[in-house]
C-alpha cells in the first residue's frame, strides 16, 4: 500500500470511530505503530486535527474541523447520494431543505451523463404520498443529539412535555430512532435513573456536557420507542401468542404496528395498542399464522364474534 492510499484509509478509520488505539489502527493498516505516529503527523501538517491521548483509555481522535478529503464514488454509490437528496428536499428537518438542494446542485455537476440520467429518471417518475402535517426537527438540535450519541458523551436541554410544561433534562444519550413520521432520543435520564424516550421536536437548548459515560446493559432502541408510541399511549393492549418465530412475525409486523419479543424458536409473544376493540380485532384477524388470545377476555369475545358473523355471511 502506498503512502497515499494508506493515508486515505487511516483517515477513512478515524472518520469511523469516534476513538482508536495506536496498536488497532497499526494492525488494520498492516503497518508497526511508529509508522501510524508518522502518518499521523503527515496529515496534521495537511490540516486534519487529530488528538492523541497517551495512557490507557488513550488513542487518537480526529478532532473538529477536519477537512475531508475528495470522495471517490462507484456509479451506485452516486446514484443513490443523489437520490437521497432528492428525497432530502422534502424533509421535515428545518434547515436540511436548503443544503440538500445546494449539494445535489453541485452533485449533478460532476456526474457522468448516464448516471444523471438514472438520477432524473429516477426522480420523473417517483411521487412520495403526502403524509400530512408533520412535526418539524430543529436540524441543529438533531446534529447536537447525533454527536452526544456518537462520542458517548452527556446531554442537557429544554424539554416540552405533551401538557406544554417545560424542564431541564440531563441524560445519556444512546440513539436517535426515526419512525417515519416524528424522531425520537433514546436516553438514560441521569436524574431518574431511568431509561426514557424524548421527541426530538420538542428539545431545545440542546449542550454537550463533556461528561463521559459507559452503558453496561443498553436496551434495544426500536423495542423502547416501540414500546412507548404503540404500547403505553393506548388504553386497549392485547397480548397474543403467535406460532411463529419472532424473526418470521416481525416481517409483517414491523416495530410500528406492535411489539414482537420471543418466547422460544418456534414461537413468539405480540402486543398491539388501540383505544377501541374494532382496530384490534382489525389487525388481530389478519395475522396469518395459528395464534392464542391472552389477554384482555374482551378482545377475544371479540374476535370470536368477528368469526362467527364471517361465517354465517
Amino acid at each position: 500500500m502506498d503512502t497515499a492510499t494508506r493515508l486515505l484509509r487511516l483517515l477513512s478509520l478515524l472518520h469511523a470511530r469516534p476513538q482508536w488505539d495506536g496498536a488497532e489502527l497499526a494492525g488494520r493498516l498492516e503497518i508497526t505503530p511508529r509508522t501510524v505516529r508518522r502518518d499521523v503527523a503527515r496529515l496534521r501538517s495537511l490540516g486534519y486535527p487529530i488528538q492523541a491521548e497517551a495512557g490507557i483509555g488513550g488513542g487518537y481522535r480526529l478532532g473538529p474541523g477536519g477537512r475531508l478529503p475528495p470522495l471517490l464514488l462507484e456509479d451506485a454509490e452516486g446514484v443513490a447520494i443523489a437520490v437521497g437528496l432528492r428525497v432530502a428536499t422534502t424533509t421535515t428537518v428545518s434547515g436540511v431543505e436548503e443544503a440538500a438542494i445546494s449539494a445535489l446542485a453541485k452533485l449533478h455537476q460532476v456526474l457522468p451523463v448516464r448516471l444523471r440520467e438514472q438520477v432524473d429518471a429516477i426522480s420523473a417518475h417517483t411521487t412520495q404520498l403526502p403524509q400530512g402535517e408533520l412535526p418539524v426537527v430543529d436540524g441543529g438540535v438533531l446534529v447536537t443529539l447525533a454527536a452526544g450519541c456518537r462520542h458517548v458523551e452527556g446531554l442537557r436541554f429544554r424539554y416540552r412535555t405533551h401538557d406544554g410544561s417545560e424542564a431541564e433534562r440531563s441524560v445519556e444519550p444512546l440513539q436517535i430512532v426515526h419512525t417515519g413520521r416524528r424522531w425520537y432520543l433514546v436516553a438514560r435520564d441521569r436524574d431518574r435513573q431511568a431509561w426514557r424516550t424524548y421527541r426530538v421536536d420538542r428539545i431545545t437548548q440542546p449542550e454537550l456536557t463533556g461528561t463521559r459515560y459507559r452503558f453496561d446493559d443498553p436496551p434495544d432502541p426500536v423495542a423502547l420507542v416501540a414500546e412507548g408510541t404503540g404500547i403505553a399511549p393506548w388504553d386497549l393492549v392485547a397480548r397474543l401468542r403467535v406460532h411463529a418465530p419472532a424473526a418470521t412475525v416481525v416481517k409483517i409486523i414491523p416495530p410500528s404496528q406492535g411489539v414482537v419479543e420471543a418466547v422460544d424458536d418456534t414461537a413468539c409473544e405480540v402486543r398491539f395498542a388501540a383505544n377501541e376493540l374494532g382496530p384490534l380485532v382489525d389487525v388481530v384477524v389478519r395475522i396469518p399464522w395459528a395464534f392464542e388470545i391472552i389477554d384482555p377476555p374482551e378482545v377475544r369475545t371479540a374476535v370470536h364474534d368477528h368469526a362467527r358473523r364471517l361465517l354465517d355471511s
